[in-house]
């Protein structure tokens, strides 16, 4: 029996290279009916979720693949019935990389030196280090394990905190409980955490009261963590910085305070979006072929199944 899989992308469907004679590649970036009256695998396209899962109503399909680790809100719109599988693997290595790069960036005032470059002005400046900084990182699962294996080449004073505390492959890993006696000495705070209602806004009024002044908030976990009105507060009294790679509300609109606000840096909603991606999205598409083939069950499922 042919295993019908759809992928948005004509360079996807490259990448995924040859494969065994009883899979069929359909090319469908979901912008009209569905081309098959059946599909084993669909695959969205990249970060359109909102606007294209309708357009699987009353189409059989086994398997819902994103292209995303984040599914907060995708429940209320996959049709009922079908099993929806994220992205894990494929987007932890680049978003780590861009947690440190925007800490570095905010730390050593990068953003404003490539102001002075394109003006052609020479203005050194005394700025903190990454280095010896005490970092707390909340959030360890794919991304934050990724952003403290970077870490630890920087030489800093890394404290992790998750939903529950454990030592974790020798990592000790403190609990979100534990966060109002740590956050008085984190001089950085990387968030790496999902969306949903558990984390809604964790970030708040008190949380970054807690901070000591001048302390940098990194998110590359999702806009929904920080409680936005809160953030623009404190930065605009100088007591804490940004440099956000998601925001709320997102996309970001114009003449939003945190666009002009100085100690505020800001990314849009990249962190996954390199050359890393197409290798590791084609991996993870062709483990599920396989897998769905052998009659196994597909990986990273997180709603159905």
């Amino acid at each position: 029996m042919t295993l019908i899989v759809c992928v948005p992308t004509e360079r996807l469907a490259a990448d995924l290279g040859e494969l065994p004679e009883d899979v069929d590649v359909v090319v469908w970036p979901m912008d009209g009916s569905a081309p098959r009256p059946s599909f084993d695998i669909v695959v969205p396209p990249y970060m359109q979720m909102a606007t294209v899962l309708a357009r699987l109503e009353g189409v059989p399909t086994r398997l819902v693949q994103s292209q995303s680790i984040g599914y907060e809100g995708v429940e209320d719109l996959l049709p009922d019935g079908l099993m929806f599988a994220n992205a894990a693997t494929v987007h932890e290595t680049s978003t780590a990389e861009l947690a440190v790069g925007l800490a570095i960036a905010a730390q050593r005032r990068i953003d404003g030196f490539a102001v002075d470059t394109a003006a052609g002005r020479w203005a050194p400046e005394f700025r903190p280090s990454l280095a010896d900084r005490r970092v707390l990182l909340l959030g360890y699962g794919g991304v934050g394990k990724a952003v403290a294996t970077r870490l630890a080449g920087f030489e800093v004073d890394l404290t992790v905190v998750a939903s529950r505390a454990r030592d974790e492959a020798g990592v000790r890993v403190h609990g979100v409980d534990e966060l109002p006696e740590l956050l008085g000495r984190a001089e950085i705070v990387i968030l790496t955490l999902p969306g949903g209602d558990a984390t809604r806004r964790i970030a708040d009024d008190a949380f970054l009261s807690a901070l000591p002044d001048g302390a940098l908030l990194v998110n590359v976990g999702r806009g929904s963590l920080v409680d936005t009105d809160a953030l623009v507060d404190h930065v605009v009294r100088g007591r804490i910085r940004a440099a956000l790679d998601v925001t709320d509300p997102e996309p970001l609109p114009a003449g939003h305070p945190l666009w002009s606000l100085p100690g505020v840096l800001i990314t849009p909603h990249v962190g996954g979006d390199t050359s890393a991606m197409a290798p590791r999205i084609a991996r993870l598409v062709r483990t599920q072929i396989e897998r769905l083939r052998a009659g196994d069950e597909p990986l990273n499922v997180v709603i159905g199944g």
